[in-house]
């Protein structure tokens, strides 16, 4: 196996998704730090810290730098980051075209200002793939959940059946969160796709009076925003990323174990797809294993605890840390690889989840009325005391336990009470305000996908 499973020949279309693990190959990777390199030269030429024709020498190296990568990797052990590395490469291949503008590659930067901003610009470009592809999962899930307002299942807690439910508000239960996961999505990024420089401790120092103008001009150039000061040791801004992530995958998640649940066996009310293929066990032919929502129950996991290393990656000492860093390095790309592969897994059943409404229907029936023993003690609060109510029905229930009988001919036989009991037998008339609320569901989703 690979290093991680992101990485994984094997694994990866489990645990990965193929736009994003392109935005964190080493190949992109070093495009974006000499994107953000490139930036800084044109802006600095424009503002007249060095000249133009630098910049200009800069930029059209960059575009047709040959990169050694074993020599990079070398270089990195020794140095513990890329830039030193690169950079040398660069300027080297800079002087092939003009030795006084390779000193000016990387003008009054540090290495952080680089590798930072080169990460905020990976992270945008994950977030694009991640969010579209979310956003289409969310419309297909408000179409389910408005095609099923009707479709009567067991609603359960802690395992148990408790009272009817339609199925499409279960389904809106799905999207609910997700779409606050947008609007989160929303208001972090003026706080996450910011630009980062800030020279050595934070003052720009070499730029002297140009610093800032420097800084504002590099985030425009980069189409991001800037913070108040330089980030170097402020990290809350990818943390709050990372607990983005493992929000999403963590609703997701509660998502897959509600479908494992339900396309159990003696359950029959799911499937993930019609494809009889997928799930398939190596000795016994009969299963269809949930196996897209086993990942989304992993990726959830794994996100949850890999969200507490970032964390731990907030203390950084004075104005640049020692170790933390690194962490980061560790933590953050396997996330964002684990949290697309979880949308494209939901994508998935968005499109192809087997809604079995019989077998729901059937699985109520099977109850024989026990569900409807909250709706009936409040019916028969109207004419009997409530005490006295619930002792009955608790009398009725033991007798349909024990005599396979219908909860309604059971009180019928105990009481003379004029009640509609045809009407009481009906389990969708305890689905309450749930048309509304998959309304106000849906209206959100409008809102948000609009």
């Amino acid at each position: 196996m690979a290093f991680s499973p992101t990485d994984s020949k094997i694994f990866s279309p489990l645990f990965s998704d193929e736009t994003v693990s392109q935005v964190f190959s080493d190949e992109a990777y070093i495009a974006y730090l000499i994107q953000v390199e490139v930036a800084l030269a044109k802006v600095q030429a424009e503002l007249g810290i060095i000249p133009t024709h630098a910049a200009q020498v800069i930029a059209e190296c960059g575009s047709s730098l040959p990169i050694n990568f074993p020599e990079l990797a070398a270089a990195t052990e020794k140095a513990g980051v890329p830039i030193t590395g690169l950079l040398a490469q660069y300027r080297t291949h800079i002087k092939k075209t003009d030795v006084e503008a390779a000193t000016y590659l990387h003008w009054g930067a540090t290495t952080q200002d680089i590798l930072d901003t080169a990460l905020v610009l990976q992270i945008r470009d994950s977030l694009k793939s991640i969010e579209e592809k979310l956003k289409e999962a969310i419309q297909n899930f408000a179409t389910l959940a408005d095609q099923h307002r009707t479709t009567v299942m067991a609603g359960r807690t802690h395992s148990q059946q408790a009272l009817a439910m339609p199925f499409g508000l279960k389904v809106a239960g799905w999207i609910a969160p997700l779409l606050r996961h947008l609007e989160r999505l929303k208001e972090l990024k003026p706080r996450l796709l910011v630009v980062q420089f800030g020279g050595a401790v934070g003052t720009l120092s070499p730029l002297k009076e140009q610093g800032y103008a420097t800084q504002q001009a590099l985030a425009n150039e980069l189409s991001l925003s800037s913070l108040t000061m330089p980030w170097h040791t402020q990290r809350d801004g990818l943390v709050e990323s990372a607990n983005w992530l493992s929000l999403v995958t963590g609703s997701l998640g509660k998502m897959g174990q509600d479908i494992i649940l339900m396309a159990q066996s003696e359950v029959g009310e799911l499937r993930e797809s019609a494809d009889s293929t997928r799930g398939g066990s190596s000795t016994m032919p009969q299963k269809s294993n949930p196996v897209i929502s086993e990942i989304l129950i992993a990726t959830a996991r794994k996100n949850a605890s890999l969200v507490a290393t970032l964390h731990n990656a907030m203390i950084h000492e004075h104005e640049r840390a020692t170790h933390s860093w690194q962490l980061e390095w560790l933590s953050l790309p396997e996330m964002f690889s684990l949290t697309a592969a979880a949308v494209n897994k939901a994508h998935f059943l968005s499109r192809e989840l087997v809604v079995n409404a019989e077998k729901m229907a059937e699985n109520v029936a099977k109850s024989n009325g026990l569900m409807l023993a909250e709706s009936i003690n409040f019916a028969l609060a109207e004419y009997i005391d409530k005490t006295d109510a619930k002792a009955l029905i608790t009398e009725a229930v033991h007798d349909v336990i024990a005599q396979d009988k219908h909860l309604i001919d059971s009180l019928k036989d105990k009481t003379s009470l004029e009640i509609d009991w045809d009407t009481l037998r009906d389990e969708r008339q305890t689905f309450g305000s749930a048309d509304v609320f998959i309304d106000n569901v849906l209206a959100h989703a409008h809102k948000v996908l609009s």
